[in-house]
């Protein structure tokens, strides 16, 4: 199962200054899939760096997950 150093790694942040929000959205994230039905073994570091960083960056006024992750979910729940 991934970890949130995992998704920091593939995002290239580094230190643990922002780990509550990371955590935070990654949790979400995650959710979101396991939800959708995607066992927590299949939820891949990909899917899971891109809906962390499209919900970090939901401040920036899109305010929504990218359609990539959208498509990578499906795939996933489908498996």
């Amino acid at each position: 199962m991934i970890t949130i150093e995992d998704v920091k790694g593939a995002l290239g942040i580094t230190g643990n200054y922002l780990d509550a929000a990371i955590q935070a959205h990654f949790d979400e994230v995650v959710g979101y899939l396991t939800d959708a039905g995607v066992s927590p073994e299949k939820i891949t570091v990909g899917v899971a760096a891109r809906g962390v960083s499209d919900l970090w960056n939901y401040g920036s006024g899109a305010g929504r997950l990218s359609d990539y992750f959208y498509e990578r979910a499906k795939q996933l729940s489908l498996r």
